[in-house]
């Protein structure tokens, strides 16, 4: 036991003072969603089930949009590992270049969706409450995908605390503005799911704005932005973040997908089913984003080994990341167990969420070692530039395994919204076993 202790403090240290503040930030932006969930229950069940709809829906973009920003974190964690601070400036110059391309696809593709709404079987009374929140959510878009490269190539540059300060910040005032534009508070008019739609819409302008500001005119950043203003935008770093970026925003994107398309069988049970299902996802999500934090860190520690050609400590990296990552899912599932009958009443009044939600706890727990696995090697992969496999690993395992599962639990088995969720861990159980086996087969030494 000693032994092992001594070949992993060393890595559990590194990886809790890199990751921890991820983490934070990544919990930030889970209590946005926490508290916008909260507060629109509490204003209406049916606007509950109106934003469960769209904040699947903008998940799914979102999260894919973040998996292709992943892209520069190996290659700026490989040039911090080897001291080349003008070629980070100019690769992050060229990745701003990249999100901004992305986001106008993610914009025509959302937009597409948009004029669809009518004919994926949600229920008839949310369609005027979905229409005008889905219009906000999407006009920022862009502001994400800006944000999320300065965060990315700060994480590379192992500066971790910038990106959460200003999360926190972002959230507090997204919390504020939604309070006041939900209720109708200091004068403003009552506006219920359009107010916290147009509250999440300023939080993220500020926040990427407040990231252009430090980045430009404060001294840490300075050798960076020579690198920055000097460099010249050019094909092979484009075509460096696109080969890496691609493949981990499908990886990711198909995986919020098993989540957020599911969400649409739930809404074909439901308004109820639906609101629960949004409960349970904002819950969940505490946990996703916290594992996803360390995950970060393990990507950038890999390439930071990786940069220097120490292969040995690649695999200790990815083994430490795991061991915390599950320490975490045990204190995430003994406490939302032990508090599953008073969940749901924390964001409605209705005694028939409430015990839905209760009941999704169950194979919410069922998937938390599956989830952490897939995470840490998803991660470890990410930090060694071995992208390419995880899109058909995530095909496999979220679109031939989990989506069909889910609607055989779900509807085959007359299992209701509980049978869908049943899918989940098979899905992803599956995709952390074949990223673990790349990963091994990747870093023989």
């Amino acid at each position: 036991m000693g032994n092992f202790y001594t070949k992993y403090s060393g890595h559990y240290k590194e990886l809790i003072y890199l990751g921890v503040p991820i983490v934070i930030g990544q919990i930030g932006q889970i209590i946005l969603a926490f508290a916008d969930t909260l507060m629109i229950g509490h204003h209406s069940t049916i606007e509950l089930g109106a934003a469960s709809f769209v904040n699947n829906m903008f998940t799914m973009a979102i999260i894919f949009s973040t998996g292709f920003s992943y892209g520069l974190t190996p290659i700026v964690g490989n040039l911090f590992g080897n001291n080349d601070s003008p070629a980070i400036g100019r690769t992050l110059k060229n990745s701003l270049l990249a999100n901004t391309v992305v986001a106008f696809i993610l914009t025509f593709c959302m937009t597409v969706l948009y004029f669809n709404i009518e004919k994926l079987g949600q229920p008839d009374e949310l369609i005027p409450l979905i229409k005008p929140y889905f219009i906000v959510l999407l006009i920022s878009l862009i502001f994400v995908l800006l944000f999320n490269a300065f965060k990315q190539f700060a994480d590379g540059i192992t500066d971790t605390k910038t990106s959460m300060w200003i999360l926190i910040a972002g959230n507090l005032m997204n919390v504020f503005g939604n309070y006041i534009l939900i209720y109708g508070k200091l004068g403003m008019p009552e506006m219920g799911l359009l107010g916290a739609g147009i509250s999440t819409l300023f939080s993220r302008i500020l926040m990427c704005a407040v990231f252009i500001i430090i980045f430009f005119f404060t001294p840490y950043y300075k050798p960076y932005l020579e690198g920055f203003k000097k460099s010249k935008l050019n094909w092979p770093d484009f075509r460096k973040l696109n080969n890496l970026g691609w493949p981990i925003a499908f990886q990711m994107g198909m995986e919020t997908a098993s989540f957020s398309l599911s969400a649409i069988m739930i809404g074909w049970i439901g308004t109820i089913a639906l609101a629960a299902h949004q409960i349970m996802l904002s819950v969940s999500q505490i946990g996703f984003m916290m594992y996803y934090g360390m995950g970060a860190a393990v990507a950038v520690r890999v390439s930071n080994y990786r940069g220097k050609g120490d292969m040995v400590n690649v695999r200790r990296t990815a083994n430490a990341g795991f061991h915390l990552i599950m320490a975490m899912s045990v204190l995430v599932s003994v406490s939302l167990y032990l508090l599953r009958y008073r969940i749901g009443g924390w964001f409605t009044d209705s005694e028939e969420v409430s015990i839905t939600v209760a009941g999704l706890i169950i194979p919410f727990i069922i998937y938390q070692f599956g989830d952490g696995l897939q995470i840490t090697f998803a991660n470890a992969l990410r930090g060694i530039s071995d992208v390419k496999p995880m899109m058909i690993v995530a095909f496999i395992a979220y679109f031939i395994i989990s989506l069909p599962l889910g609607y055989f639990f779900g509807f085959v088995m007359n299992l209701g919204t509980f049978g869908v969720w049943m899918a989940f861990p098979f899905g992803l159980t599956c995709a952390g076993i074949m990223f673990y086996i790349r990963f091994l087969l990747k870093t023989k030494v």
